[in-house]
């Protein structure tokens, strides 16, 4: 589960993030959804713990900052960074040593074939296209098995099979009872896999939407109804 309750964030007179809240249960994937520059990413990376903030964030109950609540939780960001000198498979190695966790050698191999990276784990992270870096990106989350995931525009820069392996995994790991957060702006790659949206405007969040409650109600037309921007592909 993930709980954020009264995040606030500021940079320097400009508030980003206005007393955000709201929870995301196990087994449930939630979007936070908006337009560019609605607070999206400052909201992730204060989850992730890479901003300072005032308010509350647990993690499976844990606060956000404590080593419980670290262990099973995992971030996939929106520009996936790669240590020059590390190949793919390094980079896979160095996160579960880091995290302590246990995997097996087919556990990794079939993690690898799933985006395609079997043929590129040799490959040092200079060497990668951006979208090979998301793919290792999101792997190295994957790998640790997380009781919580947040995925902030995974989607950007994959290719369409890359796109439909991520949202069969994501699907999985509902079925497993992960909570999964994915902040995004493109509605077209979330409207099959989301249970709870939470639409975001200028540091609010303007709208808080259960699948089952507005099961009748297309997701673009909702989202453009509760921002008020017009319906133009280019504003997605």
């Amino acid at each position: 589960m993930l709980e954020v309750m009264d995040l606030t964030k500021k940079y320097g007179k400009t508030l980003a993030a206005d007393h955000i809240g709201f929870t995301v249960p196990d087994g449930r994937i939630g979007i936070l959804l908006g337009p560019n520059g609605a607070g999206k990413s400052t909201v992730i990376k204060s989850i992730a713990g890479l901003l300072r903030y005032k308010g509350v964030i647990r993690i499976q109950g844990q606060d956000a900052g404590s080593l419980e609540a670290k262990r099973c939780f995992a971030y996939v960001p929106e520009l996936p960074y790669m240590y020059d000198a590390l190949t793919v498979r390094e980079h896979i190695e160095f996160i579960t040593r880091a995290y302590g966790v246990a995997v097996t050698e087919e556990e990794v191999e079939r993690l690898l074939g799933r985006f395609e990276l079997t043929d590129k784990q040799e490959k040092l992270g200079n060497e990668l296209s951006k979208g090979m870096m998301q793919k290792v990106s999101i792997c190295c989350a994957l790998v640790i098995k997380p009781r919580v995931i947040l995925l902030d525009e995974p989607m950007v820069g994959l290719d369409p099979a890359a796109i439909k392996e991520l949202k069969e995994v994501i699907l999985e790991l509902k079925a497993d009872g992960c909570t999964v957060l994915i902040s995004t702006h493109m509605l077209e790659m979330v409207k099959e896999l989301w249970d709870v949206t939470f639409v975001m405007d200028k540091g609010h969040i303007v709208g808080t939407y259960p699948r089952e409650a507005v099961a009748d109600e297309d997701l673009e037309a909702l989202y453009f109804s509760v921002t008020g921007q017009t319906d133009r592909k280019e504003g997605i």
